[in-house]
């Protein structure tokens, strides 16, 4: 495989410097939006009120930057140790509660970053786009306070694993005796890795996670073995205990006990339970409506009795019969993040490009939720965008069932307020902000409204005078110690309804 070239590796004070702009960026989104009042605009800096009455000035607007306070002198820069105090100071006097876990993530969220700037200057990145896309998220989420956290461990524990620093490990492979084995679906492709000694059946394991369960008991009494490692190595993708092997063409998805953005990262015995019935339903959508999207099907689990969660590895489709001829695929959440290949850095008809974005994107999903019931979570994360050889979007990929819910295991209006968050606010916003940064003067909301309005969805007709959007307030959820999937919204203006 190609490679890109390598940098030269930065200084430490650039390291620092650069580390605290990242970590400052999402955390300032996640401020201004949730707890403060935007005053008028005056000049090139933007100024908020925070809820104890003192000003703050950020430059810039998408991803906000060089944090100022004021006070009886003048504005004062604030630096990310800083600003993580005055997050919690704010935070405590507007909800009247305390949080010492909060402040400590987004530092170690800060701490993670300088540790990926310092790796990725000395890897070599994958010379496929669509790989380079998925291992490009320094930032990663833009309104969440500690996107980077690894729950607290040593960086030596989770760096090798990290797609961020352009890692790539084989696979760790077990037996597992046959009386402890659980499995539900296709999970034929795991017996393809290697091969297990009679009376047992094939588990990989991600690495990271074996270290972090152990297993010591099912090893001692045998109903676990070691069998080494694959013979190829695996490639996390963003959402980091997913990788994708590129030999096999085949995605797995381990849990990992680690506290990442707003969730344990494990697969939940629930979801799991439930897993055929959704990946069914979001597959039989996807076969009766027209297009060219794809589903990528979570084929099936395999896990052990006894350690039905810790251990599971869930077997997903590939990309190959799936992405159109000629076409390649690439994550959403680079096209904001900003990678070396991206689209976005060569296009010169914005609104064509625009235009065939939401062309690929939005159908799928609006006829998913119409036409079958499904509330597909396509955030920036689970969503793929096939571009051809021009880079135009010709086609979207969407993956996840762990996130998909179905009518009418859900109310249709949390289904609806749940796929405009994921599809509208983290999505499409996001993107048409990259976008408009990239033409000054562009306007996306047009093609936007019309896309929808092709749509015979009542909801859809009532999102284009809906004058709010439901806003997500990753860090008030943080801050309340709420349960990561018990989301809870703040009104957005629409930019909708203002075209």
């Amino acid at each position: 495989m190609d490679r890109v070239d390598l940098l030269p590796p930065p200084t430490d004070t650039a390291v620092a410097r650069r580390a605290d702009a990242y970590a400052a960026a999402p955390l300032l989104n996640c401020l201004l939006r949730e707890v403060a009042e935007a005053l008028p605009e005056t000049g090139e800096r933007r100024v908020y009120r925070l809820p104890g009455g003192r000003l703050l000035s950020v430059l810039g607007e998408r991803r906000p930057a060089e944090p100022e306070v004021s006070t009886a002198d003048g504005w004062r820069r604030v630096g990310h140790t800083e600003l993580v105090k005055l997050v919690a100071e704010e935070l405590a006097r507007h909800t009247g509660l305390s949080n010492h876990e909060l402040p400590a993530e987004m530092i170690d969220s800060r701490d993670a970053v300088a540790a990926l700037l310092t790796a990725r200057a000395r890897a070599a990145a994958p010379g496929a786009r669509y790989l380079r896309s998925e291992q490009c998220l320094v930032t990663g989420h833009p309104y969440h306070p500690a996107p980077k956290a690894r729950g607290g461990g040593p960086v030596a524990a989770w760096l090798p694993y990290a797609p961020e620093a352009h890692a790539r490990f084989p696979l760790v492979l077990l037996g597992l005796r046959e009386d402890c084995l659980v499995e539900e679906g296709d999970t034929s492709a795991l017996d393809a890795l290697g091969e297990a000694p009679p009376g047992y059946r094939l588990l990989p394991a991600h690495p990271w996670q074996l270290d972090l369960v152990g297993c010591a008991e099912a090893f001692d009494d045998g109903r676990l073995i070691r069998l080494g490692t694959t013979g190829f190595e695996a490639w996390p993708t963003a959402a980091i205990r997913t990788v994708y092997v590129p030999e096999r063409d085949l995605f797995l998805k381990f849990s990992l006990d680690v506290r990442i953005t707003n969730d344990i990262r494990r697969l939940w015995r629930h979801d799991l339970l439930k897993l055929r019935r959704t990946d069914e339903a979001v597959a039989k959508a996807f076969a009766e409506s027209p297009g060219s999207a794809a589903w990528l099907s979570d084929r099936g689990y395999r896990t052990a009795d006894f350690a039905f969660e810790e251990l599971a590895v869930l077997v997903r489709d590939g990309l190959r019969g799936r992405v159109l001829p000629g076409a390649t695929p690439l994550l959403a959440a680079a096209l904001v993040e900003g990678f070396e290949g991206s689209p976005l850095d060569s296009t010169e008809r914005p609104t064509a490009w625009w235009e065939g974005y939401l062309g690929a994107v939005v159908p799928p999903v609006l006829a998913a939720f119409g036409d079958h019931g499904v509330v597909l979570e396509a955030h920036l994360q689970n969503t793929l965008v096939a571009v051809d050889a021009d880079g135009t979007p010709v086609q979207a990929l969407f993956r996840d069932a762990e996130g998909v819910k179905l009518l009418p295991d859900v109310r249709r209006a949390a289904g609806w307020e749940r796929l405009v968050y994921c599809l509208v606010v983290n999505h499409l916003c996001e993107v048409a902000a990259a976008l408009a940064e990239r033409h000054p003067g562009f306007d996306p909301w047009p093609a936007a409204r019309r896309e929808l309005a092709r749509h015979d969805l009542p909801e859809a007709a009532a999102l284009l005078t809906a004058p709010t959007l439901p806003g997500k307030t990753n860090l008030l959820l943080r801050w309340t110690g709420a349960d990561g999937a018990d989301a809870r919204y703040l009104p957005l203006p629409n930019p909708l309804a203002g075209t």
